[in-house]
């Protein structure tokens, strides 16, 4: 089989990737390990697929913080906004919700993946799906793509899109970094990123909190220091296991880089009230005690914190929650509002790189071209997508990685001066 550009790998980037290179002209060929495309988008956004991010360009680089500054060049020529064009130019009309995220309006993954898969049928891209590659033989003028059953397809662009390690069930096994390595190419380290962490704490072992959500709190890792290195403030929750939820998976890769430098415990801080200073808190406390001088302490401070967070910190603090607001001392009141605005406790780890929403390093991008996704090592060969040394935050920065490098892949695959 011969074929202009062969893409290897049906998630985000992938997809896009193969629709590109066939608009640009490519006799083109979409390999797929399993048997569904777009897995990834399928369960992304909670099966709603948030296929981007509206925020200005510069934020959506901000929330990129695995090496997002490499995807200047790329959005140069193809960002976020022209995703949401593209989307719904396809018919996919999309809405926006908090922080920028961008939903189709349907509310279905579904009609996401859909679209996508009947714009390669549109395309005449021929899709080969349960078939596995087994090896890539690279040539001086083409490469041959080795299946599982055994055939092999003959390629004078080759664009890899298999994704890294996380989500295996989503056909994301690994599979890329040996072909990668096999061209030359650096795999920087790999670790988790976007993931829940483990705790030794005494609370968490005894399930003290456990289930307990947290709304809107600031989540802060501390350094060796006991300094900030990043503050995430977001929803977080208390799990069997450690902690969960949005602030967590953000601050999840500082965490999980201070163990790779070979700290055992990481200190967080958790701000349960941050839109109060500690004073403010303090006199808002008394009061409230004022007002109710004999109400029990406990009562008194009812739906400032959750109740079973507040019996926790009372203990911690050596208050008695029972007695009267008015026989509380200022010390006691002062220890509680700290622990409120500064409970720290400790992480040892993170859950693994399969169970992580997002997998942290990669092909390392300094042997990548910006503006066109090519190997500076190989000719013909193309990277996009989680492959890349390239992660972000969850709210569709990811996607957004994927769907930019796969359209400038795919495109210049077409394009390179290699083609038949």
């Amino acid at each position: 089989m011969k074929y202009d550009v062969t893409v290897i790998g049906g998630g985000p980037s992938g997809l896009m990737a193969a629709i590109s290179a066939a608009e640009y002209g490519a006799k083109t060929i979409l390999i797929e390990k399993g048997n569904k495309l777009g897995n990834k988008l399928a369960i992304s956004g909670g099966g709603r697929c948030n296929v981007t991010n509206r925020l200005p360009q510069e934020e959506v680089i901000k929330n990129i913080p695995g090496n997002g500054k490499f995807l200047y060049s790329a959005f140069s020529i193809f960002n976020n906004y022209d995703i949401i064009d593209y989307f719904e130019n396809m018919g996919v009309a999309l809405k926006e919700e908090d922080h920028g995220r961008m939903f189709p309006v349907s509310n279905s993954a579904k009609s996401v993946v859909d679209t996508l898969i009947n714009k390669l049928k549109e395309l005449n891209v021929h899709i080969h799906m349960n078939t596995p590659v087994t090896n890539i033989e690279y040539g001086e003028k083409v490469h041959n793509v080795h299946l599982k059953n055994g055939e092999y397809v003959q390629t004078k662009a080759l664009v890899i899109a298999v994704g890294g390690k996380s989500v295996p069930h989503t056909g994301s096994t690994g599979d890329g970094y040996a072909w990668a390595k096999h061209a030359g190419h650096t795999i920087t380290d790999l670790y988790p990123t976007e993931v829940a962490l483990t705790s030794a704490e005494k609370f968490i072992h005894n399930r003290t909190l456990q289930g307990l959500s947290l709304r809107d709190i600031a989540l802060t890792v501390l350094n060796k220091n006991n300094k900030p290195i990043i503050t995430h403030q977001m929803d977080m929750v208390f799990t069997h296991f450690g902690i969960s939820g949005p602030a967590v998976l953000r601050c999840s890769q500082f965490v999980v880089k201070e163990i790779m430098k070979g700290r055992q415990e990481i200190s967080m801080s958790l701000d349960l009230l941050p839109g109060q200073a500690e004073d403010q808190l303090i006199n808002h406390i008394f009061q409230l005690i004022d007002e109710s001088p004999r109400k029990s302490f406990k009562n008194i401070l009812k739906g400032i914190v959750p109740e079973r967070l507040l019996d926790y910190l009372m203990k911690k603090s050596s208050i008695n929650a029972e007695q009267n607001g008015a026989n509380m001392s200022k010390g006691d009141i002062q220890l509680l509002v700290k622990n409120m605005k500064q409970f720290t406790f400790t992480v040892n780890g993170s859950l693994s790189i399969e169970k992580a929403f997002v997998t942290g390093g990669g092909v390392s991008i300094k042997e990548i071209v910006p503006n066109t996704m090519q190997s500076k090592i190989m000719h013909g060969l193309f990277f996009c997508g989680e492959i890349l040394d390239i992660h972000g935050y969850t709210g569709g920065y990811n996607i957004t990685s994927a769907l930019v490098t796969g359209r400038l892949a795919g495109m210049n695959a077409a394009l390179s001066d290699t083609l038949i």
